[in-house]
Formats: C-alpha cells, sequence, structure tokens
C-alpha cells in the first residue's frame, strides 16, 4: 500500500515525465512527479465492502477523473482553495502534494503542509447506513433534527445537514466525536469549525447544480489538508458517482428513489446474497468469500452509469 518503487512512467503514456510510484487504492494510484506535486491516475477498478471486484468497468476512472476536476473548478469560483492543479490526460490529474502523518502525536498546531487526518461525511437525507442505525436505536430522530420519537422512512429529506466526521488513515474508519476529533487532528476549535462550514459551503453549491440537472445530491464526504501557512485546501476527490451518493429527481418525487452512484453495485450484491454472505463470515471470524465478478449485462449497466451521471453532474458531453 505504501511501499515505494524506482522511477517510472506512468501507464499508457510513453512520453510521460518519470515519476515514483508512491501508492495504490482500491480504485486510484499515486505517484510522486517531485516535492511538491503528485499526479493521480483513476483506474477503472471498482470496489464495494472493502472488496474489489474482478471486473474493469469500461470509463469508469476517466469520469471520475474528470467529474471531479469539474467540481474542483467550481468551488475555486466560491473561494474554497483545493489541492487541484489540472488534468493531464482523461484519467490523470495533478494535485499538490501534502504530508501524510500516520502518528498522531507527530502532529501539533504548529504542524503545516499535511494531511488532516479526519474525513467529513455530510447527509441530507435518510439512506444508507444512517438508515440502519436509525433502526437500530443508535442514532436518534432528534440527533438529525426531527421531533424526538419520530421513525424516519428511507429517503425522506433531513430537517438540516447532518455532519458526521471520521478517521481517514486508520485501518478501519470509525466515527468521532468532537473532542476525539480534535485531539488526533489537533486543530483548534475554530480550525474545526471552518472545516464543516467548508463542507456545508461547498454542498449548497452542488445541491444547488445538480437539482438543476434533475438529480439529487444525498451525501458525501469530503477531505481536506492543510497548506504551508496552515490554511485550509480541499484534497482527495469528491462530489462523483464514488464518493457521493445522488437520486433521480424526477423519481424521487414520484417516491421512488433510484440510485445513480456506486450504491447501484452493493445493490446488485445484496440482492445476490453475497453481501450477507460476506456480513455473516466478518460477524463470526470465518474466511471471507470472494466477491464474484459482475455478469457482462450488469458490467454494462454500471458503465453506462457512471457515463450518464458525469453528463448529468457536469453539463459536458462525456465524447
Amino acid at each position: 500500500m505504501n511501499r515505494e518503487e524506482t522511477a517510472i512512467p506512468l501507464p499508457a503514456d510513453p512520453l510521460a515525465t518519470p515519476v515514483k510510484f508512491l501508492r495504490k487504492g482500491k480504485v486510484k494510484e499515486v505517484y510522486a512527479v517531485s516535492e511538491d506535486e503528485l499526479e493521480f491516475v483513476f483506474t477503472d477498478r471498482i470496489s464495494v465492502f472493502d472488496k474489489i471486484i474482478p471486473n474493469l468497468v469500461p470509463h469508469k476512472g476517466e469520469t471520475l477523473c474528470r467529474t471531479s476536476a469539474h467540481w474542483f473548478r467550481v468551488v475555486q469560483g466560491l473561494g474554497v482553495r483545493s489541492h487541484f492543479l489540472r488534468i493531464e490526460g482523461p484519467n490523470r490529474m495533478r494535485v499538490r502534494r501534502v504530508q501524510v502523518i500516520k502518528d498522531y502525536d507527530a502532529i501539533s498546531q504548529k504542524t503545516r503542509n499535511f494531511l488532516i487526518p479526519l474525513e467529513v461525511i455530510s447527509r441530507y437525507y435518510v439512506a444508507g447506513s444512517l438508515f440502519d442505525r436509525i433502526k437500530a436505536g443508535r442514532v436518534k430522530a432528534e440527533d438529525l433534527g426531527f421531533p424526538k420519537g419520530r421513525s424516519p422512512a428511507y429517503g425522506e429529506e433531513l430537517p438540516e445537514p447532518f455532519l458526521e466526521v471520521t478517521t481517514k488513515l486508520e485501518k478501519v474508519d470509525r466515527d468521532l466525536t468532537r473532542d476525539e476529533a480534535l485531539r488526533i487532528s489537533k486543530l483548534s476549535d475554530d480550525e474545526y469549525d471552518d472545516l464543516l462550514a467548508a463542507v456545508l459551503k461547498i454542498d449548497a453549491r452542488i445541491n444547488a447544480d445538480v437539482r438543476q440537472r434533475g438529480l439529487i445530491h444525498v451525501d458525501g464526504k469530503k477531505e481536506f489538508a492543510f497548506d504551508g501557512d496552515r490554511e485550509l485546501l480541499l484534497v482527495d476527490t469528491f462530489g462523483t458517482a464514488d464518493e457521493d451518493r445522488f437520486w433521480d429527481r424526477e423519481a424521487y418525487e414520484k417516491g421512488q428513489q433510484i440510485e445513480l452512484s456506486k450504491e447501484h453495485v452493493r445493490q446488485y450484491y445484496r440482492k445476490t446474497g453475497y453481501h450477507k454472505a460476506l456480513t455473516d463470515a466478518r460477524n463470526a471470524g470465518r474466511p471471507e468469500p470472494d466477491i464474484p465478478p459482475l455478469p457482462a449485462d450488469v458490467l454494462k449497466e454500471v458503465s453506462d452509469l457512471y457515463v450518464s451521471l458525469f453528463e448529468r453532474l457536469t453539463g459536458e458531453p462525456f465524447r
């Protein structure tokens, strides 16, 4: 995951500047171009439930790269600074480089130019794991702005945005209280509030833009860093079919939630019974079953979904 290798050119471009491979995520590969610059390569791999599916989804990497670049340009117009520099190819993006510090004790309130080890999840509708936690009683209606004792229905719009903060660099992400988040990130109270305010500012624009394009932004995640002056930088990727959840607006107004994100793939594996088998194995401490590949017809559906959502999110033609 963090292994270092000798300088190599990026794949699929024989004229690429020699770079050093840094790490391989489930979807992205990261290369060091210099001490100040990284290159993200967005692959066609797809993962759900922490499992990489043994298929490549045609055009997926390009749609994620171009969608994320679109939103970086949009938020720049809002005065939100980010690590985005430029697009280098259909599925390659150059970004500013910051330190990744996994030892919380090595971070202080004077540390600069580093990835803040937090992930902010913003929710606007009852969906996904939030609905599961409501049913299980782990999240109460009043925590979400509903009257006490309410039982919110799946798909119901939240009275107010619901923000959650989790770890970013641990093996398994876990929910954090405000005090825990401040302790591990070493943010001041004002810096923490500024981070949450930035999320709401960004999402206000995303929510408005996609609504005009027949979509509903259900939830999403954001990550941040500090630059050399300890000023906030929006980093990683956001607003794509992988990081965020979108529904078709017209269908929603008729009482349906049509998934237009990677959730479509998760639902496929729930219907086939794989998700239950995986969950049962994990709960029992048994070896986890391998995730089967997507059938050809489903694979085409997924590829078409990524391309279509790119066009609806950005207003640009894919080709």
